[in-house]
């Protein structure tokens, strides 16, 4: 199906096309407590085909998925749509990606079942006890070989693993019972810091059930030490695209810092190539352009843009690609040192969110620690609110890294004079 995709995209009127083929194989496997439900093995492979079309001063473009089992003249039929949808859209001209050298075959895709066992053993290795276990879970094994095609003669191969773990967990305590919910997505298996992961959801759902209201705490110190961090490191990355920076969404303007009179740590964010475990190691993007290292944010100052081949076109970019994995340096200070005074720390959120236009965040507290000299308070409810635009000039960033899939940032982050609302 692919070579006859290809063949009728060359005789179709258009101004350019992209392919991208996956193949994927995967296991999967369906756990209720530790008893096997069900498993399966999955083969499966998606075209899916982008369509270009040049009207006026325009390129329009329209993209779909054509099943491998279709005939040709039903994938004709498909091209000829995306052809006069494509006529629909209205974007200034830019063109599509050139081959960058040979291609180098792609590396060997690590053993599916090795990464299945060792996400097995890991989950067969809890610290449960008769009040905190494992309600469920369901595990994703994924060996993914993507091949891009496009018009300007790129054909290059990624060959990488992807995985996802589902658990729900059970606390209980007399005749009240929760579950905590988590999904983990990820290349390979990381045995030891997923056990930890769930180790310390186990406990949160125990303290879930011993929490007491929030209190009202005003402007207040706030530690963030579970995912919720990538919200805030996100917020960085996301405003040094070429997408937010041609729609005039992100202010930010390279050479220039981002903020005035920074008391705490300055954040430096790189691109990388390869991060181990993480489910984004491919090596060219979803657009054929060859990925890289590459410094982003150096001390809170904008060094480079990033994005798709449209909107690094459009701000005159050049060899601009879309990244797949973000590290996010650590600061001056360790994770215990970070955790003194008086602080809140917040380890479950009902949804935390930083918004990337306006820097403002939002989040309704599920689980909190709350630290008052050397009192210990577990709290529940309230929310926090506040602005990235003022976090920054004092926020501190733990020396120790943490790794959640495609992003490596520092394991414990305190925003100053966060706005607490309590549940009382």
């Amino acid at each position: 199906m692919l070579e006859t995709i290809i063949r009728l995209l060359k005789e179709a009127e258009t101004d350019g096309w992209e392919v991208t083929d996956t193949v994927t194989e995967g296991w999967e496997f369906y756990f209720i407590k530790h008893k096997l439900d069900q498993n399966r093995i999955r083969n499966v492979e998606h075209l899916t085909v982008n369509v270009f079309k040049k009207f006026d001063e325009y390129l329009g473009n329209a993209k779909t998925e054509i099943p491998v089992t279709a005939t040709e003249a039903e994938a004709k039929h498909m091209i000829d749509l995306l052809i006069a949808e494509a006529q629909l859209v209205k974007n200034p001209v830019y063109s599509l990606n050139e081959p960058d050298g040979e291609a180098p075959s792609p590396a060997e895709c690590p053993d599916i079942r090795t990464i299945a066992k060792d996400f097995l053993e890991v989950m067969n290795d809890l610290p449960e006890t008769a009040t905190e276990d494992i309600n469920s879970y369901e595990v994703f094994v994924n060996a993914n070989r993507t091949r891009f095609l496009n018009s300007n003669g790129i054909d290059v191969t990624s060959v990488y693993p992807t995985s996802m773990l589902e658990v729900v967990v059970n606390a209980r305590k007399e005749s009240h019972e929760i579950e905590l919910y988590r999904l983990y997505h990820s290349g390979t298996c990381n045995r030891e810091a997923l056990k930890q992961e769930i180790s310390e959801t186990l406990q949160y759902g125990k303290d879930r059930l011993a929490a007491v209201h929030t209190p009202n705490l005003g402007k207040f110190p706030v530690v963030f030490s579970t995912d919720a961090g990538r919200e805030i490191y996100d917020y960085f990355i996301t405003r040094m695209s070429t997408a937010m920076k041609y729609r005039k969404l992100s202010n930010w303007e390279i050479g220039k810092p981002i903020a005035d009179e920074v008391r705490g740590d300055k954040v430096t964010i790189k691109a990388l190539r390869t991060l181990e475990n993480s489910s984004e190691n491919q090596a060219y993007d979803r657009e054929g352009a060859k990925v890289r290292d590459l410094l982003i944010l150096d001390q809170n100052v904008p060094v480079q843009y990033f994005g798709s081949r449209q909107f690094s076109q459009y701000l005159g970019v050049k060899d601009s690609f879309i990244p797949g994995n973000f590290m996010a340096e650590g600061g001056t200070k360790s994770a215990e040192e970070l955790r003194s005074g008086n602080y809140l720390e917040i380890v479950e959120f009902s949804d935390f969110q930083v918004e990337t236009m306006t820097g403002a965040i939002a989040g309704e507290i599920r689980l909190g620690y709350l630290h008052e000299g050397d009192r210990l308070t577990i709290v529940s409810g309230g929310s926090v609110s506040g602005t990235m635009n003022d976090f920054v000039k004092e926020m501190y960033l733990s020396n120790e890294l943490k790794q959640y899939n495609n992003m490596l940032i520092p394991a414990v982050t305190r925003l100053e004079q966060v706005s607490v609302t309590g549940a009382e």
